[in-house]
Formats: C-alpha cells, sequence, structure tokens
C-alpha cells in the first residue's frame, strides 16, 4: 500500500484512524496520515487511551528529566530529510523564544512557541513495546520524537511521563490543528539589492546572516543570488550524494543539519557508511543516520560567510519551493580557521553550468 487517498467520506475520527492503522500496520505514520488526509498528530492522538497519553511539553521538566534516562534516539525531520542521533541528553540550556541541547551526539536547536503537543507513545512490536515521546507544531507537523533504547532507564523513562502526563486523557478527541502557511519567495527589493554585499561582506559570524535577511526582508535563496559568485555559487544537484561519499572516504569531519520550524538537529563528526536505495541517500553508522531524498533537491548552493577567523562555508539543498532540505558545514571550533580539506572538498563540488540552464547553448 501507498500513499494513495484512503477515501472516506467525511474527516476521519479516531475510531476510522485506529481502523485504518489495523489495516496498514506497516505504513509509516506520516504516509498513513497522508494517505487519510490528516496531520500526524492527529494519527498519534487518535491512540489516546489506547497505549498513548497526552504530554505536556514543558521544556525545563521534559530535558532535565531526559537527561536522567540515557541513551535515546532523538529523531527530527521535514519533508525531505530524516536525521536521528542516537545517545544521552546531556547539557541543557532553556531560553523563550530558543533553547539548546548541547551534548557529543545529540545536539539541537529548539523553538518552544513551535512545541504545541505531546504524546507519550506505547506501541507493540512483536512481543516488544516500543516507547517514544512524540512532539507536534499547532499545524500537526513533527517537531521532534525521542526513542527509547534497548539501554534506556525504563523506570526514569516512566517516571518522566507521569511528570509530563496531562489532567486530560479523553479518548478520541483530535487535537484542533490549523494549515500550515504556505512558504513563498521573498522578492528583493531595490534596497535590498543595494545594501546586501555590504551587509555581507562586513559579517563577523555566520549567525549573523539570519538578522541580515530579515532587515533586507530576503529568503535565503534570494540573498545567494544577489551576493555574487565571491560569495555564493550554485551547484549541480549530484553534489550533496558526493560531498557525503567525499566526506566518507575522506575521512573529513561535517557538521549536518536538519530542520523544521520547532527544531533543528546537528550532526558533527566523520560519517563512515554512505548507501543509496532508490531516491534516498543514507548514513547508517553507529550513533548518526541520515535518510534525504535526493529527488526532492531542487537547489543546491555553496556559501561562503564571514567568520571570527577567515570564512566559513556551507553547502545547503532546497526544495522546489525554496525551502531548505539540509545543510552542511565542515567541523571548526570557535576562533579555529575552516578545515582546508572541508573547504577543498566544498570549492571543488561540480558548479551548475548557468549557460546551459538558462538555455543559452541552444
Amino acid at each position: 500500500m501507498t500513499a494513495d487517498r484512503i477515501q472516506t467520506a467525511t474527516r476521519p475520527g479516531a475510531a476510522h484512524i485506529r481502523k485504518a492503522r489495523e489495516q496498514y500496520p506497516k505504513m509509516r505514520e506520516r504516509d498513513l496520515a497522508r494517505s487519510l488526509d490528516i496531520t500526524e498528530a492527529e494519527l498519534v492522538a487518535s491512540f489516546v487511551g489506547h497505549g498513548t497519553r497526552r504530554i505536556e511539553p514543558r521544556f525545563e521538566d521534559l530535558f532535565s528529566g531526559l537527561q536522567k534516562v540515557g541513551p535515546v534516539m532523538a529523531l527530527t525531520r521535514n519533508e525531505s530529510a530524516v536525521h536521528e542521533k542516537i545517545g544521552p541528553f546531556e547539557k541543557f540550556i532553556n531560553g523563550k523564544r530558543a533553547a539548546l541541547m548541547l551534548g557529543e551526539q545529540i545536539d539541537t536547536r529548539m523553538f518552544p512557541a513551535n512545541w504545541t503537543y505531546g504524546f507519550a507513545v506505547e506501541k507493540s512490536d512483536g512481543k516488544d513495546v516500543r516507547h517514544s515521546l512524540q512532539f507536534f507544531d499547532a499545524h500537526g507537523d513533527a517537531v521532534q520524537k525521542i526513542h527509547a533504547r534497548p539501554d534506556t532507564d525504563k523506570y526514569a523513562w516512566g517516571q518522566l511521563v507521569e511528570q509530563l502526563t496531562l489532567p486530560d486523557q479523553q479518548p478520541d478527541a483530535l487535537p484542533k490543528v490549523t494549515p500550515a502557511p504556505v512558504f513563498t519567495r521573498k522578492m528583493p527589493t531595490v534596497l535590498a539589492e543595494m545594501q546586501l554585499r555590504d551587509r555581507w561582506q562586513a559579517m563577523t559570524d555566520p549567525h549573523q546572516f539570519h538578522g541580515l535577511l530579515k532587515d533586507l526582508e530576503l529568503d535565503r535563496l534570494s540573498a545567494f543570488e544577489l551576493a555574487g559568485e565571491s560569495w555564493a555559487w550554485p551547484l549541480d544537484k549530484g553534489s550533496i550524494p558526493a560531498l557525503l561519499r567525499l566526506a566518507a572516504s575522506e575521512h573529513i569531519p561535517i557538521m549536518c543539519f536538519v530542520g523544521n520550524r520547532g527544531c533543528i538537529q546537528i550532526h558533527s563528526g566523520k560519517i563512515e557508511t554512505v548507501m543509496e536505495k532508490g531516491p534516498w541517500i543514507n548514513i547508517m553508522d553507529p550513533t548518526f543516520h541520515l535518510h534525504l531524498r535526493t529527488d526532492h533537491i531542487h537547489d543546491v548552493w555553496a556559501v561562503r560567510k564571514p567568520a571570527d577567523v577567515g570564512h566559513v562555508t556551507s553547502i545547503e539543498a532546497y526544495d522546489s519551493d525554496g525551502q531548505q532540505i539540509i545543510q552542511f558545514f565542515g567541523v571548526r571550533g570557535e576562533g579555529n580557521a575552516e578545515r582546508s580539506d572541508w573547504r577543498g572538498l566544498a570549492e571543488n563540488l561540480p558548479k551548475l553550468d548557468r549557460a546551459i540552464t538558462l538555455g543559452a547553448a541552444e
């Protein structure tokens, strides 16, 4: 069964959703939700009272509790990429607008305003029961899922679930999700074109780029197009698989960012096992898994930004709407220059032949 629409006369209720789950037990939750024309949050909520509990995503309690459970698998995804890290939650830094989880394995940037719904899920898998905490935004899209592992402290996990469980556990009540805003590119104004290159060159930290975009009312791709090829240049779509294979074969440590509205998850370090299956390219290492839909990649850019020492180089992939799918940097400590092996890899990826793209060769 693929993710084709399962015909229903009206928007399905919780009992109908559970029945569909029984009929298609192996279908991925995201695909089943799409086939029913519902969100993933509604799918998970339909099982409240059937192995699932509503929990409150209170960051201070959630992440201090996760620091006690030992190794887990943290999963952050968007429409085109799935990023999985295995290890313990370590240092948590809370904040109203943004929070951080810093650790050797699990490294995230989280935006609390977009963590709207939470569920503690128990799911039978043969003789075993799989435990997870799943969090969704107001639009019903997953922001992060945390899966227990065989060596997770199940007692500490259970205590955390009890601490976060909400009083309202009414079954068959689905969340009132709202449609997600449609992403649209922000076309540059004449003023933005005039200011962009000066502002870009004046940066002293790559993180200042977000403020630059906000001030000039630009999306990332528009900024790249205006920056000039000394700062940004388009690459062939095959550059992302090439990057992963080269980084693995040359043992070049990379940073890999995958994010959504509520969470950005980061891998830092070397990668080893790169595999392709259909449209997916996958990394399958002991503590890092990546699953990337290469057929969703529409634009790839190499981007330079000034840093505290010289500049840093990123490789960024975007879908056909102009939304970022995935971003890569070389591993670099603050106060250090960018690694020459990463820079060499990034600068030698195949550039996009703009003449052919524009039809000039015809």
